[in-house]
């Protein structure tokens, strides 16, 4: 059994068993594939792809269980690089941060500008990302932090811990009516076009949740990934611009106005997440430490050790 033939098990599985799609990721020949998976096979002296003709449907039993085993192998085999870069390179290397657009944009820039002042050495990569894709990077291992409002808290692979709260805002283009309103609130809001995020992005779900709980069906006239797209268009005079509160600026939104009043969709929280088994550097726990002071790298090393002992 070779390394070779660990990735191509888990990239079969990866590509919906599409043998074309793991010899075009792995960089070789789907001939090449075929005869490591069938070597492999007379090695252990089990099959482990439900096969139909020369397709491959899905994996057997001992398939399934093995992939649980290579998956841990391969992880384990990129600790020890990271475990030898650690000792041998303390402060350089390459740390990869996976956001999501707002985060990149108005969480990170004062943990960024930080992290490269302690840290000049390291080659810090900042993945952008949705945060479904966000959760696989960090399940490949390409990834080594990851930080996200949405999909990485009910992972059971990753280990997550709360960054920060926020709420949303309204914003309308300047001199709108709802300037004067003297309550603002949802039936007032949805009397107007909206532009907002799309589906899956910076708490839209708890946007469409906290409607549909006051009977309400917004006027929802176009969506973004973005804030700085939404605002651009409420600025245009598009509609109202439901965002994230710390994407408001009002010495740079000159176009723009927040509405006043109390938070109307409820709470968020951004969150880090890290796989478990993962092994990070020193300098990625500073950079944890950086983002939220009470995230020392004990706590997150000791929540780390007690979610793998309760596994």
């Amino acid at each position: 059994m070779n390394f070779q033939q660990l990735r191509i098990i888990r990239e079969t599985v990866r590509q919906h068993f599409n043998l074309t799609e793991v010899a075009n990721a792995l960089f070789t020949s789907q001939s090449g594939v075929s005869k490591h998976i069938k070597d492999l096979e007379d090695e252990l002296n089990v099959e482990l792809f439900v096969r139909k003709g020369k397709r491959f449907l899905g994996l057997t039993d001992p398939g399934k269980e093995l992939l649980v085993i290579v998956e841990r192998m391969l992880l384990d085999a990129g600790n020890i690089k990271r475990l030898a870069e650690q000792f041998s390179q303390r402060d350089q290397g390459q740390l990869t941060v996976a956001t999501t657009h707002t985060q990149a944009r108005y969480a990170l820039p004062r943990v960024i500008t930080a992290f490269k002042a302690a840290f000049p050495r390291v080659h810090l990569v900042l993945h952008q990302a949705s945060p479904d894709e966000l959760v696989r990077l960090l399940l490949d291992g390409q990834a080594d932090i990851g930080i996200a409002t949405e999909a990485i808290a009910d992972v059971p692979e990753l280990a997550s811990f709360p960054f920060y709260s926020w709420h949303h805002s309204v914003i309308a283009p300047v001199d709108h009516p709802l300037q004067q309103a003297q309550t603002l609130s949802k039936e007032a809001i949805s009397e107007y076009p909206i532009v907002t995020y799309h589906h899956g992005f910076t708490g839209r779900a708890q946007i469409d949740r906290g409607f549909a709980e006051a009977g309400l069906t917004p006027d929802i006239v176009m969506t973004a990934l973005d804030a700085d797209v939404i605002k651009t268009y409420v600025e245009l005079g598009l509609g109202l611009g439901i965002v994230a509160s710390m994407a408001v600026d009002p010495s740079r939104d000159h176009g723009i106005t927040e509405l006043k009043g109390p938070p109307l969709f409820g709470s968020q929280t951004t969150r880090l997440a890290i796989r478990r088994g993962h092994y990070l550097r020193s300098y990625a726990y500073r950079f944890i430490e950086l983002c939220s002071s009470s995230l020392d790298e004990q706590t997150v090393r000791q929540a780390l050790q007690l979610s793998r002992a309760s596994e």
